[in-house]
C-alpha cells in the first residue's frame, strides 16, 4: 500500500504506540487518535516525512465519543482498533464494557458512515477465546460464555463476538488475538511480564508463581505489531488469527531470566492462596511508600475500601489457575508470521528494565 491513511485507536498506548512507529517508519500517513489527556511519549513527533516518508497527525478524541470518532476516520482507508482498557478488575465494570464493546461498535458505525475504509484490523484478546485446560488451541475455539474469570475477559467476549458477526454482515474486519504481550515499551498493567520481572528481581517475589503446569502465550509486543501490519495485507476479513508465541510457564520465564542475567533460579513455588496474601501486604506497603504494586486494585482506588481488594485479587488468581495455551499456525501460513523465542525476546527485556534502573543484576 502506498501512502494509506490509517487510523490507530489507543495510539498512545502499549501496543499501539509501537504500531504508530513501525506504520510511520513504513511511510504511511498515521492518524494517531488519542484522548487529550494521554501521554504522548510513546508516539512519534508530529511531523511530515517528506517525499515518501511518513507523516503522524494527532486527532484527539475518544472511542466512546463516536462525533470525535467519526472526524478522525474521514479520508482513512484503514483502521487499526488497538484502543482497549485492559484491566482485570474496576469497581464499575460499566468503563470496560463501554469502552471495549462500545468502541468497537463506534468503529463498525463509523465504517458504514465513512464510504472510504478498505479494512479494519481489530485487536481482539486470547481472552476472547477462552481458556485452554490442557491443551491448546487454535482460532477454532469459541468461548463458552457461562464463566469468566475477570469482567475484562466477558468486555472481549462480547465484543469478539461482535466484531464476527459485522464480518458475517459483509465487513471487512479481520479480527487479531495476540497472546500474554511482553517487551519493550511502557510497563503498564498490560505489561505484566515486565511487571512481573521487576517484581522477581526487586526480591518482593522470592519464588515462582502457583505450580510449572500453568502455561500461557507468550508475545513479544513487536512481533504483534508485525503480525497487525500483515491482518492489513493479507489478512481475510472475517477470519481470526491468533499472534501468539510460545506457550511456557512463568516457572520457565523465570528460569529463562536467571540464565540471561546468570543469577540464581528461585528455589520454591508460591502457591496462589499465598499470591492472595501478597496481593494484601502490597496493598500495605503502597500505603505507607506510594509505590504501585503488582497485585493491587489496578487504579489505586481508595485503599481504606479493602473489599475491592477482593475482588480484584479473587478475579486475578482465577485467571492464573487457568492454562492459556495457543497456536499461532494459521497466521504463520497466511500472513508469515514469525514469533521469536521467549529466550531472544527476554534477552532484550533484561536489559531494557536494567538500563531504566527498574532491575539489577
Amino acid at each position: 500500500m502506498n501512502k494509506t491513511v490509517i487510523l490507530v485507536t489507543g495510539a498512545s498506548g502499549y501496543l499501539g504506540g509501537r504500531l504508530c512507529h513501525q506504520l510511520f517508519n513504513a511511510g504511511h500517513h498515521v492518524k494517531a487518535f488519542v484522548r487529550h489527556t494521554s501521554n504522548l511519549s510513546s508516539l512519534p513527533p508530529p511531523t511530515d516525512g517528506g517525499s515518501g516518508g511518513g507523516t503522524l497527525e494527532l486527532v484527539f478524541g475518544d472511542v466512546t465519543d463516536y462525533q470525535s470518532l467519526l472526524q478522525a476516520c474521514s479520508g482513512c482507508h484503514v483502521i487499526f482498533h488497538a484502543a482497549a482498557l485492559v484491566e482485570l478488575w474496576l469497581p464499575d465494570p460499566s468503563g470496560l464494557f463501554s469502552v471495549n464493546i462500545g468502541g468497537l461498535k463506534n468503529v463498525l458505525q463509523a465504517y458504514k458512515e465513512t464510504g472510504t475504509i478498505e479494512k479494519i484490523a481489530y485487536t481482539s484478546s486470547f481472552f476472547a477465546l477462552g481458556s485452554t485446560d490442557g491443551y491448546v488451541a487454535d482460532e477454532t475455539q469459541t468461548h463458552t460464555g457461562k464463566f469468566f474469570c475477570t469482567e475484562y475477559e466477558k468486555s472481549k467476549v462480547v465484543a469478539d463476538k461482535v466484531a464476527l458477526d459485522a464480518a458475517s454482515e459483509g465487513m471487512p474486519i479481520v479480527p487479531v488475538y495476540p497472546g500474554l504481550i511482553y517487551g519493550p515499551g511502557k510497563v503498564t498493567n498490560a505489561n505484566i511480564v515486565a511487571r512481573m520481572i521487576i517484581e522477581r528481581f526487586s526480591g518482593r517475589l522470592p519464588g515462582y508463581i502457583g505450580q510449572a503446569n500453568e502455561r500461557y502465550s507468550f508475545s513479544h509486543v513487536d512481533d504483534v505489531v508485525d503480525g497487525h501490519i500483515a491482518a492489513m495485507d493479507k489478512g481475510k476479513p472475517g477470519e481470526r488469527y491468533l499472534l501468539t508465541g510460545e506457550n511456557a510457564s512463568f516457572k520457565e520465564v523465570f528460569d529463562i531470566a536467571a540464565m540471561i542475567t546468570q543469577t540464581r533460579r528461585p528455589l520454591f513455588g508460591i502457591p496462589l492462596l499465598i499470591i492472595e496474601a501478597y496481593g494484601w501486604i502490597s496493598v500495605l506497603f503502597y500505603k505507607l511508600t506510594g509505590k504501585l504494586p503488582l497485585i493491587s486494585p489496578p487504579l489505586a482506588l481508595d485503599l481504606n475500601s479493602y473489599h475491592l481488594v477482593i475482588h480484584h485479587l479473587e478475579q486475578t488468581v482465577s485467571a492464573a489457575r487457568h492454562q492459556w495455551a495457543y497456536s499461532c499456525e494459521k497466521a504463520k501460513a497466511e500472513l508469515d508470521y514469525h514469533p521469536r523465542s521467549l529466550k531472544e525476546g527476554l534477552s532484550e527485556v533484561l536489559p531494557w528494565l536494567k538500563s531504566l534502573g527498574l532491575i539489577k543484576y
